[in-house]
């Protein structure tokens, strides 16, 4: 029987299995075959909170949805066309996210009787066999006995063969959207190169997959989706925390300074200590501290010493740095703290997405401690807005907040990357010598931004301390006055505030530059937010989008833009915090729309809140 081939828009695949059953390692490989055949995606991984929950449970279903299409989108989907279940758990999870008439690709030994009493199903219930899943089109695969079938030859295991599966799902995927196994064997000998058991049984259990949908006639149809329609380039996939650690090489190299991280491990921000550890070559240094404190005061160190001071954590390291924050602000050096916020509070929802670390960002240390906060809004766009950190944090002497979360993470897009001489210079200016009026260094005298000098210690007669203790202005002597006290203080908060001065002014994403409604956007609302007005747009309504890079201090005109529309509305992932800090700066009715779930807004939440304003 010959198949036919049908094209597609757009499609939007969840894998979900159990956290052993390796769904992570085949949607990015999926991915990165997408992404070099120059298709549009985006991608949302949705880990498991617990390390190794218990195995066919509920809560140990690892989950990765991946969406491509021929269009530019800017979300993972709202709902999936084809679900891969590899047991009952995974698909009693996320059965609510399929498109009705969707696809079920189950394995069907991940539905036996102890995986369904695993999963919390009744006695004798299995939802393949008893009409519950009638609307939906149902493709059962035994993967563990075809899996098995394939290695019969390999003496390994029956766990070591068992192991290999997610790589005929994968290869089946392959065939049904008439895929190149090339790039995933590619990857396979990087990865397995040494060990030839393990190399050759996955590639014989991919090959498997591929040939399992070519020679079984259950299977009639096909499907391809073409390049996406985007600006000229060479693209990659990349991921948010793989972007953010290139930003800070790019910064690095730029600005001449070696980059020094101190970091301590935390889900989501792990993966950035991981990926500079691999980059020696451009003379970085990685250094895992023995806790938060010791990885922020080293950053501190290596700034003190003129290298590129970084630190990178989540919600509950941000607490424990804050002390060491502050002392960074009273010294005004240098210093990048990056946070890949997470649900909270306290351990919260470790392995889940939230924006709820702004208002933490903005005040969350003792005294007045102003710092300037940046932040992304898409995986690539963590490569830029990192970038703009260091250079402020750097031509400001100042600390610098960076904010991102576990969906821009983890999540991945194709990303054009610039040309060394397309990013802008970072110029770094080190104090060497004395000046011609000076009799001795005056480490707090200040120039026109209200920048202090950076200067390296050891340097000839540009000795002087640094400490926690109040400042007197200019000498940087240690100071108990109260009109000092105050005049410092003030000083600090206009030094940040002028950053504005050095900042490009807000511009609207999308829609007219006046009219009812603006959504007002930082951080991971982004694709959800610009889906939303676009769709709303092309039926004729009056809406427009401004998303935030600046958060503090904010672009100069965000004022003007703020006036002229009716109505404000601010998504946030998050019990509303943005809305705080905006209502007080402009005086504002603004409305917020909240949802604390740890996972985005949809695109189809976002229209519908827009109509209710509208």
């Amino acid at each position: 029987m010959e198949t036919k081939e049908e094209v597609l828009q757009d499609v939007v695949i969840k894998f979900a299995g159990d956290s052993g059953d390796g769904m992570q390692l085949t949607g990015s490989q999926f991915t990165n075959n997408t992404a070099m055949l120059g298709i549009d995606l985006a991608t949302f991984p949705d880990f498991p909170a617990e390390i190794r929950a218990p195995q066919g449970t509920l809560p140990g279903v690892s989950g990765y949805q991946l969406r491509f299409s021929s269009d530019r989108i800017f979300t993972p989907g709202d709902d999936c066309d084809v679900l891969v279940a590899m047991n009952a758990a995974a698909l009693k999870t996320n059965l609510k996210g399929l498109k009705r008439n969707g696809k079920i690709i189950a394995n069907v030994d991940g539905f036996d009787a102890k995986n369904l009493r695993l999963a919390n199903y009744p006695d004798g219930v299995n939802p393949l066999e008893n009409g519950s899943l009638e609307g939906y089109e149902v493709i059962k695969m035994d993967v563990t006995k075809m899996t098995r079938e394939a290695l019969k030859e390999f003496e390994m295991g029956t766990k070591e063969k068992d192991r290999a599966k997610n790589m005929f799902v994968l290869g089946f995927l392959y065939w049904m959207y008439n895929r190149s196994l090339d790039n995933t064997i590619q990857f396979l000998k990087e990865k397995f190169g040494k060990k030839e058991d393990i190399l050759n049984s996955n590639i014989k259990v991919l090959q498997a997959g591929y040939n399992f949908g070519d020679t079984t006639e259950t299977f009639t149809t096909r499907y391809s989706v073409e390049k996406a329609k985007m600006p000229a380039g060479t693209y990659r996939s990349i991921m948010g925390n793989q972007a953010l650690a290139y930003g800070l090489i790019a910064a690095s190299q730029k600005s001449g300074l070696q980059l020094f991280l101190g970091s301590y491990p935390i889900t989501p921000a792990s993966d950035i200590l991981h990926e500079l550890s691999r980059h020696k070559s451009f003379g970085i240094k990685t250094f895992q501290a023995e806790d938060e404190i010791a990885a922020i005061t080293s950053a501190i160190g290596a700034a003190y010493g003129g290298s590129l001071g970084v630190t990178a954590t989540s919600g509950p390291g941000m607490a424990l740095k804050a002390e060491a924050m502050g002392l960074a602000v009273m010294l005004e050096i240098p210093l990048l703290i990056c946070n890949i916020q997470r649900g909270g509070p306290s351990t919260g929802l470790p392995t889940k997405t939230e924006q709820s670390d702004l208002l933490q960002a903005y005040y969350g240390r003792n005294g007045e401690c102003p710092m300037p906060i940046v932040s992304a809004s898409t995986p690539s766009d963590c490569f830029s807005a990192v970038y703009e950190a260091v250079r402020i944090a750097v031509q400001h002497m100042t600390p610098v907040i960076f904010l991102s979360d576990g969906y821009i993470a983890n999540g991945a897009e194709p990303w054009k990357f610039p040309q060394s001489e397309e990013m802008p210079a970072i110029e770094v200016n080190f104090k060497t010598e004395l000046g011609h009026h000076e009799e001795s260094f005056q480490p707090y005298l200040r120039d026109e931004k209200l920048v202090r000098p950076w200067a390296i210690p050891g340097s000839p007669g540009l000795e002087h301390r640094v400490g926690g203790l109040e400042k007197q202005n200019i000498t940087g002597n240690v100071s108990y006055d109260p009109d000092n006290h105050q005049m410092m203080v003030k000083i600090r908060q206009e030094k940040v505030d002028k950053i504005a001065d050095y900042i490009p002014e807000q511009k609207l994403d999308n829609g007219p530059e006046k009219g009812k409604v603006l959504l007002l956007g930082w951080g991971s609302t982004y694709g959800a937010i610009k889906s939303a007005v676009i769709d709303l747009l092309a039926e004729g309504h009056e809406v427009s989008h401004a998303h935030l890079r600046f958060v503090r201090p904010f672009p100069k005109n965000l004022g003007d833009i703020i006036k002229n529309f009716e109505h404000i509305l601010i998504p946030e992932l998050n019990n509303g915090q943005l809305i705080k800090i905006i209502r007080d700066q402009y005086l504002v009715d603004a409305k917020g729309f909240h949802k604390i779930m740890g996972v985005p807004f949809t695109k189809h939440e976002m229209v519908e809140e827009i109509k209710k304003m509208l």
